[in-house]
């Protein structure tokens, strides 16, 4: 999974050690990712995109966070740059949203982008960074005041955590789980839907959150008998990613429909079809059919099933 890569070690254990981040910082070999509202700074370099890390005399003021710490030793920081704080002035202003081709960006040039539209390009480590980064900032973005007694909060552990000073509340960073599936049937074909808030011919697999009390499995029964009248049995997991918009971890199932009848549900499925990988390749060629971007998930479930890599993204 192409946002489920890491090269350095969290340190969870260092997190609380007050006097090693000190250290930490003001060691020139450290390393900063920049963040303003899930952005960062990236460069094309030769064939392939790369952050922009900073040291942190370098870095703007901002909450930080520990990443981790890589084998060679050299710590990793997130900074969330307060608005309009993040030193970006000399970078391209406009924001893209479009997933990129390294082609794309002038050799050289540093243009501020989200993980959505880089994330595939990324290697290991920037990928990883990129990632932890994004989702403690939107956690922290969201939580500045207690949800107990209002009273601001404040950082710690390496920004692992908030605090509340007034009634000692602690709060951590939370994650949504949410079931992926590709359903198919007795005849191999696969079904796939589009969202009422999507254009015609973006169609993608099933997809909702895991709700109290109920396990993985009985999410996807429940999901796909929802969404679009389907039974289904035998959920058969693939693996997670992920998905810090803002806070999902993606986990994808295959599961075998036991039967076909289509009903969508109208507020969440504005089409869903049935097809076969000659079908579905033909769609593609044709551009009838859009699939999700390389970096999520819902392509790994698709391209899994088909044997093969597809064309067509969104």
């Amino acid at each position: 999974m192409l946002l489920a890569r890491s090269a350095i070690d969290r340190s969870a254990v260092l997190r609380d050690d007050v006097e090693w981040i000190g250290r930490a910082w003001a060691d020139g070999t450290t390393k900063v990712v920049v963040i303003d509202d899930g952005r960062a700074l990236v460069r094309r370099s030769g064939d392939g995109i790369g952050l922009v890390l900073l040291s942190p005399d370098e870095a703007p003021e901002g909450e930080r966070y520990l990443l981790g710490v890589g084998a060679d030793g050299v710590a990793y920081f997130a900074v969330a740059a307060s608005p309009g704080n993040a030193g970006w002035n000399g970078a391209a202003p406009a924001r893209i949203v479009a997933p990129l081709e390294a082609g794309a960006l002038p050799e050289g040039e540093a243009v501020p982008t989200g993980l959505r539209q880089v994330g595939a390009l990324l290697g290991d480590l920037d990928a990883g960074l990129l990632v932890h980064a994004v989702a403690l900032e939107a956690w922290h973005s969201t939580h500045e005041f207690c949800p107990r007694c209002g009273g601001r909060t404040e950082v710690r552990a390496g920004g692992h955590m908030r605090v509340c000073p007034d009634d000692g509340s602690q709060h951590f960073p939370r994650v949504d789980p949410a079931v992926i599936m590709l359903v198919h049937d007795d005849e191999d074909r696969c079904l796939l839907a589009r969202g009422p808030q999507w254009p015609e011919g973006r169609m993608s697999v099933l997809a909702g959150f895991v709700e109290p009390g109920e396990s993985l499995e009985q999410a996807v029964i429940r999901e796909v008998a929802e969404e679009v009248g389907v039974r289904v049995t035998a959920p058969r997991y693939l693996g997670s990613q992920p998905w810090p918009f803002p806070r999902s971890l993606m986990l994808g199932f295959f599961a075998r429909a036991t039967s076909t009848e289509l009903v969508p549900d109208a507020e969440e499925i504005a089409e869903a079809r049935w097809f076969t990988r000659a079908e579905l390749a033909d769609a593609l060629r044709s551009g009838e059919v859009a699939l999700p971007p390389v970096v999520s998930i819902a392509r790994r479930l698709i391209e899994t099933w088909y044997g093969g890599d597809l064309h067509g993204d969104w």
